[in-house]
């Protein structure tokens, strides 16, 4: 089986409703995954834009969600609001604080990616990684990977 992650919200590939961004309520959109490995211990997801500031020529990564140490029995993660689940850690994202930032491009259509690993181990707290300290933490305990694009244009 191959991880797979979903969103009954969008489509891979599709527009990410405005409830979910900066010009709605600014909460995360339910997602849904399954094909895990039977190794898996913990689940981490980042969220982030590589399109920042102008998809005509983008600059930097935006990272807009980290959260990790989700645990092996989840498959899902409701339309949440700011913060992740119960028993989960937040990272930092690149507004510097935690839980869920939602897509706010300030020209053009950008796209988001969710981006969910399945662990063979829990980390231990990092006390709110960025992004890249997740990356560093979760190298060699990668035991798959599954991604879900969708995308965004202000109004």
């Amino acid at each position: 089986m191959t991880l797979t992650l979903t969103s009954t919200a969008f489509d891979a590939g599709g527009p990410i409703p405005p409830i979910y961004t900066c010009e709605g309520n600014d909460i995360s959109p339910p997602l849904a995954w399954s094909g895990a490995p039977a190794e898996t211990k913990s689940y981490a997801l980042i969220v982030d834009d590589p399109d920042a500031p102008d998809p005509a020529a983008p600059q930097r990564t935006w990272v807009h969600w980290v959260v990790y140490n989700l645990g092996p029995e989840v498959s899902a993660l409701e339309q949440a609001g700011r913060h992740s689940p119960s028993g989960s850690l937040d990272g930092l994202n690149d507004w510097k604080r935690a839980g869920y930032g939602g897509p706010c491009p300030p020209i053009g259509r950008h796209r988001y990616f969710f981006k969910l690993y399945a662990l063979d181990t829990m980390l231990p707290d990092l006390k709110q990684p960025t992004k890249q300290q997740l990356e560093k933490a979760m190298e060699k305990h990668v035991l798959a990977k599954a991604e879900l694009i969708g995308t965004y244009h202000k109004a």
